[in-house]
């Protein structure tokens, strides 16, 4: 009898953790290629004979598609389900993969990773987990946010130093197999455990009050001579309105914010200086100086395991800062640390340049947490998810024009340096720009906000 009461009395893991575990699974997934592509550039050059403009063009290509998809594919999940576009997402991921291992020429190489990774990787982007995030947490949003974002990394941790390996070894034929098949397998385990809404199980987001309690708004705190952020009247739903339209809809809507173009200035020159950067260059960046492949594959790795902590600490501290302030330090000192790159990097890894794995990787994507909570502050809940869609579509665009703007670098110059040095600069610009954020009052769940300063 008393262990029938404890069993009844213990409590359940709620239904949000096994939504968010999946979560992070599909983040994983999407990020193992993503990674790969530093690593399989010079493998690809050699095997093929294609030069760097070649392979850095179809990664940029990539970059590109992976971000303009993101605010669609934000869109698709409103009118078709998180679960049915994800479980199609990974399919493609695992189908563009696997194809490059019969590809022959160079347009191969760009419609498989240009296009259908893109977007298959871009439909399990960021804004996937912003959108999972704000449906089944109300409690913890920010930490979740962050651990998502740490995905990415965990991913390029997981993944890479392997892919470098079987690049150097069997060939990167194996390595492109490696990630098709992770892929393809986590079909059927999202299609067993995600769901679209807390609802759809019977149950409340985490944290939430049950839905027989009211629930009691914040109160507007006057400030004078504040002027309310513009609201756009409620349109179509995503399931009555079509996924382009409510993308493009929401584009007009926000773009009338002077913070959306902020947010979206900012998040581009995120990219720039980490996925078209770091992520795309420092591999053959540190081959120029000598440096084995296996080596700056696992310094790249490295940066992933730092940045795990430092996105994770990043969403803590998005429930309790202003992420204005934290937007501004994270890209502030991400910028002083890629002024030093050039003078760091050499045929072995020295302490200085360890220094730097560490403090780049606790400050990788950092940003991602407070740039999701300003959307939310400043669009609402119904919105933010698409409009951060649009800003990590900057994020990725940037990413791409880094790619290719890196790359030409290298062949008209021989080196990266003035890759570094523009990156630097941007980054400075960037922690400039997010402290002219207006302020939000009473931004829970994006209700009853209004903004302290124009």
């Amino acid at each position: 009898m008393t262990a029938t009461v404890e069993r009844a009395t213990r409590p359940r893991v709620h239904r949000a953790w096994w939504v968010a575990a999946v979560t992070m699974a599909a983040l994983i997934a999407a990020a193992g290629f993503r990674s790969s592509t530093g690593a399989l550039l010079v493998p690809l050059e050699e095997d093929f004979g294609w030069s760097r403009a070649t392979t850095s063009g179809a990664v940029s290509l990539n970059l590109i598609v992976y971000g303009l998809t993101a605010p669609f594919a934000a869109a698709l999940m409103e009118r078709f389900g998180v679960r049915r576009v994800v479980a199609a997402s990974l399919t493609l991921v695992a189908v563009g993969s696997g194809l490059t291992l019969v590809m022959t020429s160079p347009w191969q190489l760009w419609v498989l990773w240009g296009f259908a990774v893109g977007i298959g990787t871009g439909s399990l982007a960021l804004v996937f987990g912003a959108i999972v995030a704000n449906r089944w947490f109300e409690k913890h949003r920010g930490l979740v946010v962050g651990v998502f974002s740490a995905a990415s990394s965990t991913g390029q941790l997981v993944f890479l130093p392997a892919i470098a390996r079987l690049a150097e070894g069997p060939g990167w034929r194996f390595a492109a197999f490696l990630v098709s098949g992770f892929a393809l397998a986590l079909v059927p385990l999202v299609w067993w455990l995600l769901r679209d809404r807390p609802e759809d199980v019977g149950t409340t987001a985490y944290g939430a009050a049950p839905s027989d309690t009211p629930v009691e708004l914040p109160v507007e705190v006057p400030v004078p001579g504040a002027q309310p952020l513009p609201v756009a009247p409620p349109g179509p739903t995503a399931q009555s309105e079509g996924a382009a339209r409510v993308a493009i809809r929401v584009l007009k809507e926000s773009s009338r914010s002077r913070t959306f173009w902020i947010l979206f200035v900012t998040f581009w020159i995120c990219g720039w200086s980490t996925n078209g950067l770091i992520g795309t260059h420092l591999i053959p960046a540190a081959h120029d100086h000598g440096m084995p492949a296996t080596t700056s594959a696992t310094l790249l790795a490295t940066i992933g395991i730092f940045d795990i902590i430092g996105t994770i600490a990043s969403g803590w501290l998005t429930d309790r800062v202003d992420s204005r302030y934290l937007l501004c330090g994270y890209y502030f000192f991400r910028g002083l640390s890629l002024l030093a790159v050039p003078y760091l990097l050499g045929p072995h890894v020295q302490p200085s340049l360890f220094v730097f794995i560490v403090f780049y990787g606790l400050d990788w994507v950092a940003t991602v947490p407070p740039t999701v909570m300003l959307c939310r502050q400043h669009f609402g809940l119904e919105r933010s998810s698409v409009v951060f869609g649009w800003v990590f579509a900057a994020h990725m665009v940037g990413a791409g024009v880094a790619a290719s703007f890196a790359g030409w670098i290298r062949t008209s110059q021989g080196d990266y340096f003035s890759a570094w040095m523009t990156a630097g600069g941007l980054c400075v610009l960037a922690a400039a720009l997010c402290l002219t954020i207006p302020r939000v009052v009473g931004e829970r769940g994006g209700a009853q906000r209004r903004a302290v300063s124009r």
